[in-house]
């Protein structure tokens, strides 16, 4: 009997890549070896390169095929599709070889037997040279869905064989310099989960845009996952930190709401195997996945990513019948993970235009060019090199256009689309599941594409001046000082993370309040009291939560945990919400909550705010979010500022406040951070630090009450400096308070990265910490170590 031409998963293993391809030797070995760690792969068969080779070589459709290849000029796009059209066709019309044929009837029968007759299932390919660490196939071949009876299977793997032909697959052959004879395909038929009554996605063991191994990114959508794949929905997103999950604790940092406008699921009738159909606005307004899964999932995916030794990127599936978990494929990661050497580049725009579109950010990079929005690939001809490529969606066929683009931008699709797998393999700037590029923006418009501003990409009017800084990581010079930095967005936690620091010297609360959350505490407190108007706004931004309340304190510790676990377990300094009464009524719901101050810089804020009776609730569940963080979550790098102190009564007073809400000074290694920028502070500094382990200097505060001067009156904007000689008295005082009590000091302030001989008059008081806004990092260490910037 000669070498079978049909092999189960299960005696496959990552030996057998040559023999049935990436993916389905990845199938045999996640069988195989993790079956018993808790990771569920559902079983299937794969037929073998050599019986694709013995296919081709059957009636001599190989030399035919060659003939046409060997002539063809990959750059003429339009024979590349004629050609490839030719090849497919003649592939399908081929017969199997007899003997092959019956194992492949003989194993469908048998996976009958084990499964029930009534499974469906999914045809795939799986290229000899796909999902190799050093090369990417993947989506450039076919996925077949809810294939039944053994017709339908023996069709759709010789599809799957023509599928090693369609254009993207022979350009990437050509351009990647494989040899088209060297690349055989395998087919795999695996038996379908049931996701189309459940939930599906993609999962990385890190995270996409920056390279943050800490974090599984986990995408979700109702339905099949193919959808979320081919960039047809905006999923759900979540990250999950690696630590707290190996540690056994809650460790869902994010929690993003998706779009899932529609689900793709078993077709009802009509010959097509599967269809979309809408999802209901109930459905839409929750998460497609709840907390429980998504910690297993990832889970799962830690599982997977220890045994290959690697990142991975992951496609699951949960079963809506038997409510199961289910991995479907895994490979390497091949983009972030290939990264290489010590160098930084970081892109930043030098001005703002008109936005005219946005959606999600792929890659951190910009992009300028011309608009060429296409409705089709009928119109590829049109797409020049450096052009922005605007359309719907993509698929796997639009690769040899998408090479030209100097940024993509899509109506539809998530981090884990088509059009975003592709753009990071390209090295070019794409955002996507705008919703509406096509229609606002104009062909043939200079437009400037950003994603250097965090997980919202955006789409400029005109070409936008921007710079490009490079930075040599592993040439930074020693200096005496901890330089931290100020972060007030945790979108951008990761990628700032990547920046040589020490910290977090500032991580401004009421910046997450304002993005993630945009209502007033005391609104979500008091939600049958609202106007009908304001509950309705209300009602819908909450409605992914379990309730008001846990919306607030949920969200914020969702931005304070991906803070804190981006730069763990260097300390992340919290300052408790520092809104002014005017901000704070900005809010949905805040204005009927708020005074009127003429002054609201001298007003209601800080301290003053915290101990008042009528905010106590409020101020209660920013210390219920930093509390989860802490204990329950492990993340015990946070520590809490308390900024605006302006009597020592208040800073007895909000110690007290703080300790009755667990959030006792000295506890679990807790450290209490007053914010020093009042003139009463540096005056009475010994006697402040009798209830705080250290100040941060808040320079701007701290100029303007020292000169007594409005840094936002134009009229006498001019005389604020923070090199005054009366400023520099008070931070003097300050810091030489800190250093006889052997206490912490540091600045956060903006003084040190406006001025960078500011910067060096601290460091000769003896400053411990400057934190820095993110881009004068790298210049104001390299001052600081005196080198040349």
């Amino acid at each position: 009997m000669g070498t079978p031409t049909v092999v189960w998963f299960k005696q496959l293993g990552m030996h057998d890549v040559e023999r049935v391809g990436g993916k389905n030797s990845s199938l045999g070995e996640m069988i195989q070896h993790l079956s018993k760690a808790g990771v569920s792969v559902p079983d299937g068969f794969a037929t073998t390169a050599d019986a694709y080779r013995e296919f081709l070589a059957h009636e001599g459709l190989a030399d035919r095929i060659n003939a046409q290849l060997a002539s063809l000029d990959i750059d003429d796009v339009q024979a590349l599709a004629r050609t490839g059209k030719a090849i497919r066709e003649a592939v399908v019309k081929a017969p199997f070889p007899a003997a092959l044929e019956k194992e492949i009837r003989d194993a469908y029968r048998q996976l009958l037997d084990q499964s029930g007759p009534d499974i469906s299932v999914a045809v795939r390919s799986s290229a000899t040279a796909e999902d190799l660490p050093d090369a990417s196939f993947a989506g450039q071949q076919e996925t077949f869905l809810n294939v039944r009876g053994i017709e339908q299977v023996l069709e759709k793997v010789k599809e799957v064989f023509a599928s090693l032909f369609n254009d993207r697959a022979i350009a990437y052959r050509v351009h990647q310099g494989f040899d088209h004879a060297k690349v055989a395909l395998s087919a795999g038929v695996q038996r379908m989960v049931r996701s189309d009554l459940g939930s599906s996605g993609v999962m990385f063991t890190m995270d996409t845009e920056s390279g943050f191994r800490e974090a599984v990114f986990i995408t979700s959508s109702y339905g099949l996952g193919e959808a979320v794949v081919q960039g047809a929905v905006n999923p759900d997103e979540f990250y999950v930190y690696k630590p707290a999950l190996s540690a056994g604790r809650p460790a869902i940092l994010k929690r993003g709401l998706g779009e899932k406008a529609k689900k793709m699921v078993y077709a009802s009738a009509g010959g097509k195997a599967v269809e979309f159909v809408p999802v209901a606005e109930a459905e839409r307004r929750r998460f497609s996945l709840g907390d429980a899964d998504i910690q297993a999932l990832a889970s799962q995916a830690m599982i997977i990513e220890r045994h290959y030794g690697r990142p991975m990127d992951i496609e699951w599936g949960k079963d809506g019948v038997d409510g199961k978990l289910y991995i479907l494929q895994a490979r390497p990661e091949t983009v972030k993970s290939r990264a290489t050497g010590n160098t930084l580049r970081r892109y930043k725009l030098k001005s703002r235009g008109q936005v005219l579109a946005e959606g999600r950010a792929i890659g951190q990079k910009i992009g300028a060019g011309t608009v060429r929005s296409l409705r089709s690939l009928d119109e590829m001809t049109r797409v020049q090199q450096g052009d922005v490529l605007v359309t719907d969606m993509t698929d796997p066929d639009w690769e040899p256009i998408m090479k030209r683009a100097s940024a993509i931008v899509t109506n539809r699709g998530g981090r884990t689309c088509h059009a975003a797998i592709i753009a990071r393999e390209l090295g070019i700037p794409a955002v996507v599941g705008t919703g509406n590029a096509t229609e606002v923006l104009r062909d043939g418009a200079a437009v400037t594409v950003s994603c250097a501003e965090g997980d919202t990409g955006y789409v400029y009017q005109g070409h936008v001046d921007y710079a490009v800084d490079e930075v040599a990581l592993d040439k930074m010079p020693e200096i005496p000082v901890k330089i931290m930095m100020n972060v007030g967005t945790p979108e951008q936690a990761f990628d700032f993370a990547s920046l040589p620091h020490r910290g977090v010297g500032l991580a401004r609360l009421e910046f997450i309040v304002n993005r993630q959350i945009g209502i007033h505490p005391q609104a979500l407190l008091e939600l049958d009291r609202q106007p009908a108007d304001v509950r309705r706004i209300i009602d819908q931004m909450i409605s992914a939560y379990p309730s008001p309340v846990d919306y607030f304190w949920m969200r914020l510790a969702e931005g304070i945990a991906t803070i804190a676990a981006a730069f763990a377990p260097e300390p992340v300094i919290v300052r408790l919400s520092d809104f002014k009464s005017n901000e704070y009524a900005n809010l949905v719901g805040g204005s009927r909550y708020e005074p009127h101050e003429e002054n609201p810089m001298l007003g209601f804020r800080g301290a003053s705010r915290y101990i008042a009776e009528s905010f106590r609730p409020c101020f209660d569940l920013e210390c219920r979010a930093l509390r989860y963080v802490r204990e329950e979550m492990g993340l015990r790098n946070v520590q809490v500022m308390v900024p605006f102190v302006r009597t020592l009564t208040e800073a007895r007073r909000v110690s007290e406040i703080l300790r009755e809400n667990g959030l006792e000074r000295g506890k679990d290694d807790l450290k209490l951070i007053m914010m020093c920028e009042l003139p009463s502070n540096a005056v009475l500094a010994e006697e402040f630090l009798e209830y705080f382990d250290g100040f941060s200097i808040g320079s701007n505060d701290m100029t303007q009450l020292t000169l007594g001067l409005d840094r936002d009156s134009g009229l006498v904007a001019a005389g604020f400096d923070e090199r005054d000689p009366a400023v520099k008295k008070m931070l003097h005082m300050a810091i030489s308070a800190c250093r006889r009590q052997n206490k912490y000091v540091g600045i956060c302030g903006q003084g040190p990265s406006d001025h960078p001989d500011l910067a060096r008059w601290l460091l000769d008081e003896g400053i411990e910490s400057m934190s820095l806004n993110p881009d004068t990092v790298v210049a104001t260490w390299l001052f600081l170590a005196g080198a040349k910037t």
